[in-house]
């Protein structure tokens, strides 16, 4: 049996004949922080939808602890993995009590209520966030960085060993980004994280994998996924990579258009 939590090998996810991820292979390990970067239209999120069960006319295999992907049930693959999707606001009136209790559905039969236990779950979630005394507050009413905080409190009542974000940090200012993957951090399990920034992503994660054009073009510790020639390749835009003078990560600093494409400011 694989010891890996998350496996794909040779996936690839077509739409319309269009390759979006291509023969994919990856290895997540048990308590990894692990990023997946790349420019708008990489397949960072198609890939996600593939690992968590949402895409399932994939060719290729995935293996969730050592099991098939396609044969477990929807149920079950819920039990093991939390996800935080990219924000959305299709929840109606629902309060943030009513987003966090739903962590629950996995682990309850249809008819089955909410037991003291439950509610002492939920409560300690809300608490964890720092969002108990907002429990009746409707969620379209909260701040995006409050609202990625209700998720993560619904994700730590699903008690599921991976916890997969996509793009958790779009929209807020730079406070509530560090503020949401250091409390990602916190809950001390797999995490598998597409982002936009490559400082935030070296930053905060164990392992950075670089998607260009659906296929993986780079899988490392980010010191050494970060490559200057290559970023510059991908993102079209020059960049020198050193080290933050204060967390002493992996820094990558983007020239702008014109020095890219070396036309001089008028």
């Amino acid at each position: 049996m694989s010891s890996f939590v998350l496996q794909a090998k040779q996936l690839t996810w077509s739409v319309n004949n269009i390759d979006v991820v291509k023969q994919v292979n990856l290895n997540i390990n048990a308590g990894e922080t692990v990023a997946i970067v790349g420019p708008n239209g990489a397949g960072k999120t198609s890939l996600l939808k593939c690992l968590y069960g949402e895409h399932i006319q994939f060719t290729g295999d995935i293996y969730l602890n050592g099991k098939s992907l396609t044969a477990l049930p929807k149920k079950e693959i819920a039990q093991q993995i939390a996800v935080v999707s990219q924000q959305s606001n299709s929840v109606f009136n629902l309060t943030v009590l009513d987003i966090v209790a739903m962590g629950l559905i996995p682990h309850k039969g249809l008819f089955d209520l909410n037991t003291d236990e439950d509610r002492s779950r939920i409560n300690q979630a809300l608490v964890k966030v720092d969002l108990q005394h907002k429990q009746d507050q409707q969620f379209n009413t909260l701040s995006g960085g409050e609202q990625q905080r209700v998720l993560i409190a619904r994700a730590i009542v699903q008690s599921a060993n991976i916890l997969i974000m996509d793009e958790p940090t779009n929209h807020l200012d730079m406070y509530y980004q560090h503020q949401i993957l250091a409390l990602a951090k916190q809950l001390n399990i797999t995490l598998l994280i597409t982002i936009h920034d490559l400082n935030l992503a070296a930053q905060y994660c164990d392992r950075m994998i670089i998607l260009h054009e659906g296929e993986i073009v780079a899988d490392d510790i980010p010191e050494h996924a970060l490559n200057q020639e290559q970023l510059a390749s991908i993102f079209k835009l020059n960049c020198i990579i050193d080290k933050n003078p204060f967390t002493q990560k992996t820094r990558v600093t983007f020239a702008g258009i014109n020095e890219f494409y070396g036309e001089k400011n008028e």
